[in-house]
């Protein structure tokens, strides 16, 4: 059985990481590793006391140079992977950088580079007046996804009831079931998804996205296509929510709606839930409160527009 690194090789591992966490990963508040015959698993504790496996180091026999393991969520198991240079080892800063880009939240603004997403499934995950709109309709005005891309519950709701009265069918003037007007937006929107994923292209699902139940019923799509599911997280505090709802003008979102939708995110929609959940990436979107305009928060990302689909052209 392979040998665990020296003692001192091992606090020193957990001091680098530790140090290297505390000036780049701000939302982790500890690193935490663990030896076992000759790895070492690393975990991050966020600021709330969550722990989230990382990845696996493996001891070559040199204290500055480790192989690398993505832990991944869907099987709780680990994958060898290779550096951003193509090595198959390197220091334990860039591994813990390399897990944290994917399992964590990407760099600030002014970091190394866009962050990557692939095409696939993208839920948009944030309360109401969080800025996912805002996002996504700057992300189409620099030409970074397609128009097509954004699949709105809100426009299709516009769409099948038009001006009418919510609650109201446009062709009969006739009060509807809200249960079922939401059916009828929820099996367009899942219609509309399928046909980008089954393309091969990318779908950005543009609405709130708190709960569990919503976000199951859209990874359960992408799973049929084997499509890569990335989550971006809309955070603002609450006072911040509270004032850009009050200047969008609607008024079909109360100060109470945004509050209970606020509550629900932080309950059920952090990070390590939602890779648990089956997303395959979770990044935070930078917003007014990190000082990001929307141009600014659209250029942290690089999106892929399409991946091969055999049979396709």
């Amino acid at each position: 059985m392979p040998k665990n690194p020296p003692e001192s090789m091992q606090h020193h591992l957990r001091r680098r990481l530790n140090a290297h966490a505390a000036e780049h990963w701000p939302r982790l508040a500890r690193v935490h590793v663990r030896f076992r015959a000759g790895f070492a698993y690393v975990e991050g504790e966020l600021k709330g006391g969550e722990r989230l496996p990382l990845c696996r180091l493996r001891f070559t026999g040199a204290l500055h140079t480790w192989g690398f393991a993505l832990y991944e969520a869907g099987n709780g198991g680990y994958r060898d992977t290779t550096f951003p240079n193509g090595l198959t080892a390197g220091s334990a800063e860039e591994a813990l950088d390399r897990a944290g880009d994917l399992r964590l939240t990407p760099h600030p603004p002014g970091g190394p580079g866009p962050t990557p997403v692939p095409a696939g499934l993208v839920l948009l995950v944030g309360p109401p007046a969080s800025g996912k709109t805002s996002f996504v309709r700057t992300l189409i005005a620099h030409g970074r996804i397609d128009e097509d891309a954004v699949i709105s519950s809100d426009e299709i709701r516009a769409e099948l009831l038009g001006a009418a009265p919510t609650g109201t069918d446009p062709d009969t003037d006739s009060e509807t079931d809200p249960d079922e007007v939401d059916a009828r937006i929820f099996e367009e929107r899942d219609r509309r998804i399928v046909a980008r994923l089954a393309a091969g292209q990318t779908a950005v699902a543009e609405s709130t996205n708190v709960t569990p139940q919503a976000r199951a019923r859209l990874i359960a799509i992408a799973r049929r296509f084997d499509a890569p599911v990335t989550m971006l997280r809309f955070t603002p505090d609450l006072d911040l929510l509270l004032r850009q709802n009050a200047e969008r003008g609607r008024t079909d979102t109360t100060a109470a709606d945004v509050r209970a939708y606020a509550g629900v995110m932080a309950r059920h929609a952090r990070p390590g839930q939602l890779l648990a959940e089956g997303a395959d990436a979770v990044h935070d979107v930078p917003g007014r409160l990190q000082g990001a305009t929307p141009a600014e928060a659209a250029a942290h990302f690089s999106f892929t527009r399409r991946t091969e689909v055999p049979g396709l052209p």
